[in-house]
């Protein structure tokens, strides 16, 4: 990295959550260098960072193990200072259970957070005010395994993703209800465009035991409008994390299994990178194994990749597809990274 690029993400955090861990690790973005960790409830997934309080959530899923494998489910979500690296509240989402995917509506301060379903209900997403950090509502997704989450930029539309139902859940954050289903064959992570038009989503839906996919690996581009898949940018490999920079690069992390499947037979995955304006694939690089989240600098000019199984954050160059660095990230056991946040510094 240059030192002109350097200067530019100065004072930048990138955190990181250690699943097995259970952590949150804090890395100067201009340097890599780890500042500090700080210690979680079992079981964080993920993270999203609200830069209006400078505040970053964390999901805690389970008591151990990770979905369908699990010794049960936890209703927490962790609220950290990534600047004094404290925690400063653990919010209760009982009777809710199972929270994973989170998504910020920083004008009207609202948090969403995906969880699990039961015998009494299906899945759904949970409505918080960023201020109080106090649940206000909850949105039925029609199923059972809403797993990520995303609200369309202006706040009004959600979608999640769910592994098992054939469908992604079309939801009005507004009125609170469900809108509708789009027919995609399982689903992992998705992203929004900045304008809303399309939303990817990663199908079909990753399993790790072995089973096969349900139908051809790839990304479905949905067209928020006509509510409906419109096209389809195949990869060889189930897809899992998606994300959009804010170049307009879209990266998708590939799972790739070796002889034997099952977990931690898993090959060195594949970040593949298209172009979010006409979706032809600009290259691809090697990363971690079993690479889980994806995120990106704010400038755009570089994607950070956690391999749940290598322990591992690999620091890709956009432009070149060249790595940087690897970030090793404590653990204690199987899995390891997973969830990631990009923190811009704060602003005087």
């Amino acid at each position: 990295m240059s030192e002109t690029n350097r200067a530019a993400r100065a004072g930048d955090l990138l955190a990181v959550v250690s699943q097995s861990g259970p952590t949150v690790s804090f890395f100067d973005a201009a340097s890599d260098r780890l500042l500090g960790t700080v210690e979680t409830l079992a079981e964080p997934h993920e993270l999203c960072f609200d830069p209006v309080h400078r505040l970053l959530w964390c999901t805690n899923a389970y008591y151990s193990g990770y979905y369908h494998a699990n010794s049960g489910r936890r209703s927490e979500l962790t609220v950290l200072d990534p600047d004094t690296r404290q925690i400063v509240a653990v919010v209760d989402l009982a009777p809710e259970h199972g929270p994973h995917g989170l998504s910020l509506d920083a004008q009207r301060g609202r948090m969403y957070v995906s969880v699990e379903g039961s015998a009494e209900r299906t899945g759904g997403v949970v409505v918080l005010d960023t201020a109080t950090r106090r649940p206000i509502g909850r949105i039925d997704t029609g199923a059972d395994g809403p797993h990520w989450f995303v609200a369309a930029p202006d706040g009004t539309i959600g979608y999640a993703s769910n592994k098992e139902a054939p469908f992604v859940s079309v939801v009005d954050l507004l009125d609170g209800t469900l809108l509708d289903r789009v027919e995609v064959p399982g689903s992992e992570g998705l992203a929004v465009s900045e304008d809303g038009s399309r939303v990817y989503v990663a199908g079909p839906y990753a399993s790790i035991g072995g089973a096969k996919p349900s139908a051809a690996s790839g990304i479905r581009v949905i067209d928020t409008k006509l509510r409906s898949v419109v096209e389809v940018l195949p990869t060889e490999n189930v897809v899992v994390p998606v994300h959009l920079t804010s170049t307009g690069k879209l990266l998708a992390g590939q799972v790739r299994t070796g002889p034997g499947d099952g977990l931690g037979r898993q090959d060195p995955g594949l970040l593949t990178v298209f172009s979010a304006a006409d979706h032809t694939e600009l290259g691809r690089v090697e990363v971690g194994r079993c690479p889980l989240t994806i995120t990106s600098s704010a400038d755009g000019r570089l994607g950070y990749v956690s391999g749940v199984l290598d322990s591992t954050v690999d620091v890709i160059e956009l432009d070149s597809l060249t790595r940087l660095a690897r970030l090793e990230i404590p653990r204690r056991g199987e899995p390891g990274a997973h969830g990631l946040a990009y923190l811009p510094r704060a602003r005087s």
